[in-house]
């Protein structure tokens, strides 16, 4: 049996036979229950591992099994004391299972499960609950992932790295089988679900289409991530959810007391724009690892999805900013030696050198470039932003977070994990930690759009000094459960987690309220949000998981090792149940009559060997155009516009108005080809046109409405002249 992402060659039957997950989606949070069957076949006793990728922000909360017929209820230890109880009741032919994360990092969790016997039949139940992220168009997304690829151990680093064990079998050739169904329930009407995976057909179960089901098409290969995009109608209003406390648990505790998820959307827009002369230095930092050359036979290789996405942004740039791009593997180079003014020169130098670049640099060793970049001086007057393109293996994760986070005063980090399998614990935590967002590029669907949003972010000025004022009735107080957010960004949601203490003095009062208030530009703004009383029972706990997750989050930084709160960490996983880097769940089937006999044999699960994607060379009509664009915002008119438009350059030149110089008749024409042509990928294109626009003004005069009356005639399209300020 080969190892480190090579393909197995053992012959030996693979005891998990299938994995059956439930989601109930409720608003932006899903609570996810997996099923692992497994069955052994073989002639002697075996302990089985998989090991298996969850999202860095999930809280898992618990963990059973049913062995043999008999069912056992896993419970929560340190995790040394777990892993103890584990090895004890194998060697003393018990069957016992054990889940635990990995040390260096949030986002791989080890399932084992030991002295299953001949023949024996066992389910594990595995339950977690995690928040939804938003995507440009407003969809919230669920991922279950699936792909997880081996991390590179970096030179001087102490350890290897479970994922290089693993053994691999050839896409769509995995030996169990994955079946997922979901439930969405949700103040919203729900518009829509959609999947690059195969789907049921969505069925709304109430008539208002706010409760609906879907489920995977039978036949799934769970060798892609499962992605569900749930679109809402007006998801962008702030909600509330107050969910009641554990029964039973110690009033004033964590699970005891009633736990609050307020969502905030505030609308940033209002307050200010970006401006196409914004400062600023913009360093691009790209993963030219021998892993990004991987991909998949549905989507392009990594570092093709990367470079597009770079495209894009040096285009979008703003004049009189200045950037640099930084290449890295096991070493590391830039374009410049410094930071350099941004100019048509330097755009088109840029992009010359950008496209030849492979991914030929060996090994992941992002932390040194990183430490090249700080080290370098900032530029007065252009506040740094940092973007990162990595597919995120690498094991020294806590480490790089480390890092951005003791340089956050002084840029914001911007990461995109590209690719299926991506680390969320280094992807999330880079951004966490430098102030900035997470985006996630797993084909060519969103990825333009993801990169522009997080452009847009780090040009608009962002929300700074966040703070919350409670309202309640007498009697009531309200805490705050983590650090809460400290930047919210325009199109940004935000879920605030608080606990409700005490009683109510008075009978009258039924709601509370919050009040958001935030400074932009040295301007304050306040938002207020009012939510009922009214707790929500149940005996899942969704919010109070996810308030004990974002206080784990807090606890466990990635900084210097805090031994109070580290101890408090513990204390809060236990009472919780949500596991965290010091806690592991563990059960043992005490109920055995006689011990298990014979040789216990070990097996892995196998996982989806990565396969290199063949190259596609065809580019999308907007990207053709926006790579035509200058630095300026304004276009050339020449032949390649002309064939984009799907006219000669004769006739465009014939049409054009009297006495308009050409390029600015040509982008005009550009713009009119947007709107017209494609305007659902609006978000693509928007900062591209702002640029096209300001040269416009500065350059067109009262030849404008005279141009774009004319260029709809030639384009035959029906763009308002509003579209141009007119």
């Amino acid at each position: 049996m080969a190892v480190g992402g090579l393909v197995t060659n053992s012959d030996k039957p693979v005891p998990l036979q299938s994995i059956s997950v439930d989601v109930l989606v409720r608003g932006f949070v899903a609570d996810v229950v997996s099923d692992l069957r497994y069955k052994n076949e073989e002639g002697d006793p075996v302990e089985v591992t998989f090991v298996f990728p969850l999202d860095d922000e999930a809280a898992v909360y618990a963990f059973e099994g049913l062995i043999c017929g008999t069912r056992i209820e896993a419970q929560i230890r340190e995790k040394k004391q777990a892993q103890q109880e584990y090895e004890d009741a194998l060697s003393e032919g018990l069957q016992a299972f054990l889940l635990e994360r990995e040390t260096n990092t949030s986002d791989i969790f080890t399932c084992s499960l030991g002295n299953l016997p001949p023949g024996g039949e066992a389910t594990l139940k595995l339950r977690y609950v995690q928040p939804l992220a938003s995507e440009p168009d407003r969809a919230v997304r669920f991922v279950l992932p699936a792909v997880l690829n081996p991390r590179y151990v970096p030179a001087g680093s102490e350890g290897g790295t479970v994922t290089n064990s693993i053994p691999r079998v050839p896409e769509g050739n995995l030996p169990y089988t994955l079946s997922l169904s979901a439930t969405v329930e949700s103040s919203y009407r729900i518009s829509r679900v959609e999947s690059k995976c195969t789907l049921v057909p969505l069925h709304f179960t109430a008539e208002n289409h706010t409760a609906a089901q879907v489920s995977l098409a039978e036949g799934h290969q769970f060798d892609q991530d499962v992605e569900l995009l749930i679109y809402y109608e007006e998801a962008h209003k702030p909600s509330a959810v107050l969910e009641a406390g554990k029964p039973g648990a110690a009033s004033g505790s964590l699970m005891g007391d009633p736990a609050l998820l307020v969502t905030l959307y505030p609308s940033l827009r209002s307050a200010s724009k970006p401006g196409q002369n914004a400062t600023g230095e913009f360093l691009f930092l790209l993963d030219r690892s021998g892993s990004m050359a991987s991909g998949s036979s549905r989507s392009p290789s990594r570092i093709q999805s990367a470079k597009e996405a770079l495209i894009l942004l040096l285009k979008s740039l703003p004049l009189g900013c200045f950037f640099n791009i930084y290449g890295f593997g096991s070493t590391y180079d830039s374009f410049y030696p410094q930071s350099v003014e941004y100019t048509q020169l330097t755009m088109s130098e840029s992009l010359q050198r950008l496209k030849p670049l492979q991914a030929n640099l060996g090994g992941t060793e992002i932390l040194e470039p990183l430490k090249a970049i700080y080290s370098q001086p900032r530029r007065k007057g252009h506040p740094r932003q940092l973007f990162v393109f990595t597919d995120g293996e690498v094991s020294n994760t806590d480490e790089v977070i480390a890092e951005v986070e003791r340089h956050s005063s002084s840029h914001r980090c911007f990461s995109f994990g590209i690719g299926e399998g991506a680390s969320t614990a280094l992807i999330k935590g880079i951004a966490r930690a430098g102030g900035g967002s997470a985006e996630f590029i797993t084909g060519k669907e969103r990825m333009r759009a993801k990169a522009l949003q997080s452009l847009k972010k780090a040009l608009y000025p962002a929300a700074t000094g966040v703070s919350l004022h409670w309202g309640l009735p007498s009697g009531l107080k309200a805490v705050m459960v983590g650090s809460g957010p400290q930047v919210i960004f325009e199109g940004q949601r935000s879920l605030i987690y608080a606990q409700i203490h005490g009683k109510h003095k008075s009978s009258g009062a039924s709601e509370g309220s919050v009040v958001l208030q935030y400074s932009i530009a040295g301007q304050t703004f306040k938002e207020t949000m009012k939510f009922p009383l009214q707790a929500q029972e149940g005996d899942r706990l969704p919010v109070h998981r996810l308030a004990a997750r974002a206080l784990l989050q807090d606890l466990e930084g990635t900084g210097e090792k805090d031994k109070k709160k580290q101890h408090l960490a513990l204390e809060t996983s236990l009472s919780s149940g949500v596991v965290c880097s010091q806690t592991a769940y563990v059960g043992v089937n005490t109920e055995l009559g006689k011990p298990v006999q014979g040789p216990l044999v070990h097996r892995h699960v196998p996982l989806a060997e990565a396969k290199k994607p063949t190259p596609k060379k065809e580019e999308s009509l907007l990207l053709s155009l926006v790579s035509l664009q200058n630095a300026d915002g304004s276009w050339v008119l020449d032949a390649n516009l002309a064939s984009l438009l799907g006219l000669s350059e004769a006739e465009i030149a014939s049409q054009a108005p009297a006495q308009v110089p050409p390029n600015v008749w040509a982008t005009v024409l550009a713009i009119l080809w947007l709107h017209s042509r494609t305007a659902k990928q609006r978000d693509e294109w928007e900062l591209l046109e702002a640029k096209a626009l300001n040269w416009l003004q500065a350059t067109a005069g009262s030849q404008l409405a005279d141009c774009v009356k004319t260029g709809n005639v030639v384009l035959d399209s029906s763009v308002s002249p509003q579209a141009f300020g007119l």
